[in-house]
């Protein structure tokens, strides 16, 4: 059996890697991030991939970086025939690509070659993509441009936001890999270029892109409230406080409604005027406080109806 290294460092990462183990490879070591401040009181906190590897017994290592001669000399003393990449957080320089003879893995979250970069889940929602899926794909040097092994569809429904969408996608990755792995190590899968003319690339996100303007059309922030779920979120402000907006759902129509403008519905709900149409508000969150659902806020802050939130 191969030695593979694994790489990875956020929870979606986990189910690859348990999958590997679960099926006799030798991981032979798992590199992922440095443990980071978390939390109100910023305690140091161990990514979930090394949590993950040091319960089934593999050894961790966390260089900060796999640029440096003593890193790169580390990693090629494991002798890995394979590395295998899910969600790293790092681009590897090309010599750390030179050193496994069955080359490098990776695990990327879409259907490439749409919606390469570091945020694909979150650029398929944000597109409106019926449909994305997992690339098992070998790594070259520029992002994720490298030939793909295998690679499976998923379809998105209207209720995933970019959380729960990668947690199905981290499930299909995880048998995508190994159906891609050992077809590879046997020699029975002939890689596939990406089509260059197919191509989209999606930037990493910026917390700041969670604002909303309600002068956008009422899709277009719903689906940023999904794509941007858990992270950066999506809110608004009020009474000099952030507002979060959880979840939320459009309501086309004809209804003139200023931007930004909070009104009630006939059936009891809460929605907000846009650029087009109305956004239906279903759950909410202001900064210190519990999440909580648009009625029961509105139960609290009963002045909210009828204020126009700013654009």
């Amino acid at each position: 059996m191969e030695r593979i290294v694994f790489m990875g460092t956020p929870e979606i990462a986990v189910p690859p890697l348990r999958r590997l183990v679960a099926n006799g490879y030798d991981v032979v070591a798992a590199y992922t991030q440095p443990d980071r401040p978390s939390g109100r009181g910023r305690h140091l906190a161990a990514p979930a991939v090394k949590q993950a590897a040091l319960a089934m017994g593999i050894p961790v290592i966390q260089p900060p970086d796999l640029r440096s001669e003593e890193a790169i000399a580390q990693l090629a003393e494991l002798l890995p025939d394979i590395i295998v990449i899910c969600a790293y957080g790092q681009i590897l320089p090309q010599a750390v690509l030179d050193i496994p003879p069955g080359q490098c893995i990776n695990i990327h979250f879409s259907l490439l070659p749409r919606h390469r970069g570091a945020s694909p889940v979150a650029a398929a929602i944000l597109a409106g993509d019926e449909f994305t899926g997992v690339s098992i794909q070998l790594v070259r040097k520029k992002l994720d441009t490298g030939p793909i092994l295998i690679s499976g569809a998923v379809p998105i429904d209207p209720k995933d936001n970019t959380g729960r969408l990668m947690g199905k996608l981290s499930l299909v990755g995880a048998d995508l890999l190994l159906e891609g792995l050992n077809g590879w190590w046997r020699g029975e899968i002939i890689p596939q270029t990406q089509n260059e003319s197919e191509a989209t690339y999606f930037k990493q996100i910026d917390k700041s892109e969670g604002e909303i303007d309600w002068n956008h059309p009422a899709l277009d922030i719903w689906r940023r409230i999904r794509a941007y779920n858990p992270w950066p979120g999506c809110y608004t402000r009020w009474n000099g406080k952030v507002l979060n907006i959880i979840d939320a759902e459009t309501l086309p129509g004809d209804k003139i409604t200023s931007p930004g403008q909070v009104i009630s519905l006939a059936e009891g709900g809460i929605a907000i005027g846009t650029g087009a149409g109305l956004l239906v508000l279903k759950k909410l969150k202001m900064a210190g406080k519990r999440e909580m659902t648009a009625a029961e806020f509105s139960r609290g802050q009963r002045d909210f109806i009828g204020t126009v939130l700013p654009n």
